[in-house]
């Protein structure tokens, strides 16, 4: 899932892609490089960003998604908590809905997935509210409610993936201890994406301050998921995550065929 930002202050690419024609290019790109999945947001996540309205949102995503719809088979996903947006990125051919509140911010959203027949991608955040003291005890408390809301709208359970949301009001030790834990998120039975690419955890644990420095990190963490599980990842630089999915898939099936002969 490449991610492309059509914003003016995302933390790692604001303002690059704010255009529709720069944004489109860079989605274009991203499948050449191997994508399969375009995530297109309108408004910045990072910590103390600008919030957008509506309007502003859907002026930014929505010309992009009408023509990516055109010019590629690529899944395109709309990385939104507003059911408004939702609803008209999926009109528009949006295929997935990426709600980073989990279906717990607008009470709409779930209505407007189950009503579209869309995907969605439900997202573990620990903003705006309590959290448990174990990370894991954590997950599973926010996103079990996110799947009784799902479940409750008629979202087929076939149409969700689940995000841990890595550095969503999580800090470095935490985000750490999710990635060492990541595997019992298998419990949930679904399918689960992993987001960690460029974050402020990374740049900690590297020593690299710029965003775009992290991608040798990002291609660590992707390798460690994917060991543990994970089956999507939300990156930006998707040629180096390709390089480190296909080491890490080289173990995974050497781990599938042991003890049958192969070498």
């Amino acid at each position: 899932m490449a991610i492309v930002n059509a914003t003016p202050d995302s933390f790692s690419d604001g303002g690059r892609y704010l255009a529709s024609n720069q944004a489109i290019d860079h989605a274009l790109s991203c499948v050449k490089d191997g994508a399969h999945i375009i995530d297109i947001g309108g408004e910045s996540t990072r910590p103390g960003a600008k919030t957008v309205t509506d309007a502003e949102e859907q002026d930014r995503v929505l010309p992009v998604i009408e023509r990516l719809a055109r010019q590629t088979d690529a899944l395109i996903s709309v990385d939104t908590y507003r059911a408004s947006t939702a609803k008209l990125a999926v009109e528009a051919g949006a295929h997935i809905v990426n709600d980073v509140f989990g279906l717990q911010k607008d009470a709409g959203m779930a209505g407007v997935v189950a009503h579209a027949g869309a995907g969605v991608c439900i997202m573990h955040t620990g903003r705006e509210r309590q959290k448990l003291p174990d990370v894991i005890d954590d997950q599973f408390a926010f996103l079990n409610r996110s799947l009784d809301i799902a479940k409750d709208a008629g979202i087929s359970r076939k149409a969700i993936m689940l995000d841990p949301g890595f550095g969503f009001a999580k800090d470095t030790d935490e985000n750490v201890l999710l990635m060492s834990r990541f595997d019992e998120l298998s419990r949930f039975g679904l399918p689960i994406l992993a987001g960690t690419s460029r974050k402020r955890f990374i740049g900690a644990l590297t020593q690299r301050d710029e965003a775009g420095d992290r991608d040798v990190g990002t291609a660590a963490t992707t390798a460690i998921l994917r060991l543990a599980g994970a089956i999507v990842f939300r990156v930006h630089n998707v040629a180096m995550t390709r390089d480190a999915l296909a080491v890490a898939d080289a173990v995974l099936r050497q781990k599938k065929n042991k003890g049958d002969g192969r070498l």
